[in-house]
């Protein structure tokens, strides 16, 4: 099972804790995550990646083992300590605004 924490909009909109868990059949990248999130909580499609284009959103960024791994390649397999649950896959709104 992978870890995920998502901020507090998205799991108050998906009615989840903030950390939840989150089984991915295959290799475990960004994109196979997402989709298993997705079909999980059908609330939170469109709100991490677009709805057309799949790309993640633009306050949005993903965190993993100290790591931002939001410009990485959707196809890129997660960090081996994601995918046997020791450390979690952080979903993280970015802030902006002056």
């Amino acid at each position: 099972m992978i870890r995920v924490i998502l901020p507090y909009h998205l799991s108050n909109l998906a009615r989840v804790d903030r950390e939840i868990q989150i089984e991915v059949t295959g290799p475990v990248t960004q994109r196979s995550l997402l989709d298993a999130l997705e079909r999980t909580y059908p609330a939170l499609r469109g709100t991490i990646r677009d709805h057309a284009t799949q790309q993640r959103r633009p306050f949005i960024r993903f965190f993993a083992c100290g790591q931002d791994l939001s410009h990485l390649s959707p196809d890129v397999p997660l960090p081996d300590e994601v995918v046997s649950g020791a450390e979690p896959f952080l979903v993280v709104g970015a802030m902006a605004g002056g």
